[in-house]
């Protein structure tokens, strides 16, 4: 039986996650491993219409009501898709997951950070992704990018500042967990990005 490995891909807005999770896909298939693919806030049947109430463009959602409805949407994802995965043995492949609360909801919008590291030990115990991808861009690059492909949801739509934050959540995120969290350099070309990431994830993959 394959390995369980945990990989999520962390970033703002128009950083690339959605077009380099396709293509780590693609690349762990040509290694015969079929990965689930998921996303948050979503992957379930509740995660998802939770997602639709926190991107809407309409909402205005109390920052720490916004965090509690994260983790519930969370722990439904946990037990109903990502441990069912893992004890089968299965790869899993999440865009975002615990990192993007401690980056949008605290660092972006105030939440202590003390209350998100406190809703993650109860929502998900000793439960962390083996490797974690930040793919790291200039706030007004990403803004760039998202906008040039769909219409800004609820976070997109923010100001530059509030991305900037964001960024510098991750970033301190990153400081804290380094032997989990790999920075790529999202502003390079993406053959750039792909060469990075191949050789990334087929070492983690040969580990």
């Amino acid at each position: 039986m394959t390995r369980a490995r945990f990989v999520t891909l962390e970033g703002i807005d128009g950083a690339g996650k959605s077009t380099h999770l396709d293509w780590l896909r693609g690349r762990l298939a040509d290694r015969g491993i079929d990965a689930v693919v998921t996303r948050e806030p979503g992957g379930t049947p509740l995660g998802e219409s939770l997602r639709t109430l926190l991107l809407d463009r309409k909402q205005r959602l109390d920052p720490e009501t916004e965090t509690l409805l994260m983790f519930a949407a969370r722990r439904e994802h946990i037990v109903s898709v990502i441990e069912p995965a893992l004890r089968a043995g299965r790869w899993i492949l999440s865009d975002r997951f615990t990192d993007a609360s401690y980056a949008y909801q605290s660092a972006g919008s105030g939440v202590p950070w003390e209350k998100v590291a406190a809703l993650e030990r109860w929502v998900q115990g000793d439960l962390q992704p083996d490797l974690t991808l930040y793919f790291d861009v200039a706030p007004e690059v990403g803004r760039g990018r998202a906008g040039a492909i769909r219409t800004a949801d609820r976070f997109e739509q923010e100001a530059l500042d509030f991305h900037a934050r964001v960024r510098e959540g991750y970033l301190r995120r990153a400081r804290e967990c380094p032997s989990r969290i790999r920075v790529v350099d999202a502003g390079r070309p993406i053959d750039d990005v792909r060469h990075e990431l191949a050789s990334v994830i087929d070492e983690f993959a040969d580990a």
